[in-house]
């Protein structure tokens, strides 16, 4: 289910919130707090600091909900939920507003600070949540009419599978899920109970044609108990794909607290957690490749204009090399670098890069040493395809035969490929199947400790790289 229009929704709503609370609490300030300051009426004139709190106050406030991850999973949102989240936002959004706008103001008394303090909160969240409260409520009644589902894959197909298929299918439920089919975790088994309602798709074999051939939202899990040394080897495989994972969970799950239900009405599932840091960590890591990006671009603009002019005098060629390369989840783009090489250096295949590479220009290799050639590479930031920080992206011609040798480089497709990662700035670049792998290590290092403090550790890494010109 694409969200991108859910989220334009919010976005809409929130700014025009957030813009009419700051209208009548400025309204509010000249009607009762500066009558009282001054002694004398005070005319309602919108002046230039309302302006500038017009358009910076809603934006701060969009900042707010973007860091709690409140434009996250927008179709899987319970009402209790996005009550408790917008209170505590107002609450959080109302103490940073006090602290930099309103405390500098001149009051008779410290009883019209906690007023003022005490209407704007009451203001933004009468204004706020009744619009969230109608999307959400909107978009549950769509997903119990069945305008809303998710394309959902079981694994398993015994009695477990059927309860939760029959829990998750009966008339008048909130699930939404639409079901494709299952898939039995081995070929030892033959299909169960499940047989009869949902059609057959194959073996774990099949699991990634199934997913994108049915364009797969969701996978349940749901074996049996002498099959759960299964279980761990299902949830790796799943985690390079973008879908939501639940799976049932253990008597033990429940009586240690790790069920947690989204309303009272779901089927009791556990979800497995896709984020490998938290969702505050994840809106302002984007934020961070926002700005950085942008900024980068921005200064570094004459530089590339200078590069692009003696790229075209060195050697015939573009100036920009594109070519395809597998993202998170796997999911190919087009990457952006200034040209290195002579043109056609792989016309007999795909070649790796060696320190000595006869195929780099001069200029190629200036940029090189000194990571000049990968400034594009902040427009895939930009798009979304890249992060700052974050396991190289390869071509799927390598990725096909690391996997064959080493498995374990599909988890690193969990997150967004960087500009520099942990294995750029402790191994270097790669010349062969081998150092690829040995690099992969660092990087796997890197997605199992994510953090926005390695991040940074990596970046002044990588500037020091540059600095000393050591970059191939």
């Amino acid at each position: 289910m694409k969200n991108r229009k859910q989220v334009l929704t919010y976005l809409f709503w929130d700014f025009f919130s957030a813009a009419l609370s700051w209208t009548l609490f400025f309204v509010f300030r000249k009607i009762i707090i500066e009558p009282r300051v001054f002694g004398y009426a005070v005319p309602v004139e919108f002046d230039e600091r309302y302006f500038l709190g017009l358009g910076v106050v809603p934006v701060f406030w969009i900042f707010l909900y973007h860091t709690a991850g409140l434009y996250r999973n927008l179709y899987r949102r319970s009402l209790l939920h996005e009550f408790g989240m917008s209170l505590l936002i107002t609450l959080l959004g109302t103490v940073v507003i006090f602290f930099t706008l309103i405390l500098d103001d001149v009051v008779s008394g410290y009883r019209h600070y906690y007023l003022s303090a005490a209407v704007l909160l009451a203001l933004h969240f009468l204004c706020s949540y009744p619009p969230r409260l109608i999307i959400t409520t909107r978009t549950r009644n769509r997903i119990r009419n069945g305008k809303i589902g998710f394309r959902t894959l079981m694994i398993g197909s015994n009695g477990k599978a059927m309860d939760i298929y029959r829990e998750l299918t009966r008339p008048g439920g909130y699930s939404g899920n639409i079901f494709s089919g299952f898939l039995i975790p081995t070929g030892r088994e033959k299909p169960g109970m499940l047989n009869r309602e949902l059609p057959h798709l194959g073996t774990m074999e099949n699991l990634e044609r199934v997913i994108k051939k049915q364009r797969i939202e969701e996978v349940i899990i749901a074996i049996e108990s002498h099959e759960h040394g299964e279980l761990e080897k299902i949830i790796r495989r799943l985690e390079r794909y973008d879908v939501r994972i639940r799976i049932i969970p253990s008597l033990f799950d429940i009586l240690t607290g790790k069920v947690r239900l989204v309303s009272l009405f779901d089927a009791p599932l556990m979800e497995i957690s896709r984020d490998l840091i938290s969702p505050w960590q994840v809106s302002l890591k984007r934020i961070t490749d926002i700005s950085v990006s942008l900024i980068s671009l921005l200064l570094l603009s004459p530089l590339c204009a200078v590069l692009a002019v003696l790229i075209k005098l060195d050697t015939r060629g573009p100036v920009i090399y594109r070519h395809e390369r597998i993202g998170r989840f796997g999911k190919p783009f087009t990457i952006y670098k200034f040209r290195s090489m002579i043109v056609g250096a792989e016309e007999n295949g795909p070649q790796l890069s060696s320190r000595n590479d006869p195929r780099v220009t001069r200029v190629g290799r200036f940029m090189r040493r000194t990571r000049l050639d990968e400034v594009p590479n902040f427009v895939n930031v930009l798009k979304g395809d890249m992060s700052l920080v974050g396991p190289r992206p390869e071509r799927q011609y390598y990725i096909d035969r690391i996997v064959k040798r080493a498995p374990e480089y599909l988890h690193l497709q969990r997150v967004k490929p960087g500009i520099t990662s942990l294995g750029q700035v402790k191994y270097g670049y790669a010349g062969n199947l081998d150092e690829m792998i040995r690099r992969m290590k660092y990087d796997l290092i890197y997605v199992e400790n994510m953090s926005l403090l390695m991040d940074i550790r990596i970046i002044a890494y990588t500037f020091l790289t540059i600095i000393l010109g050591r970059g191939i």
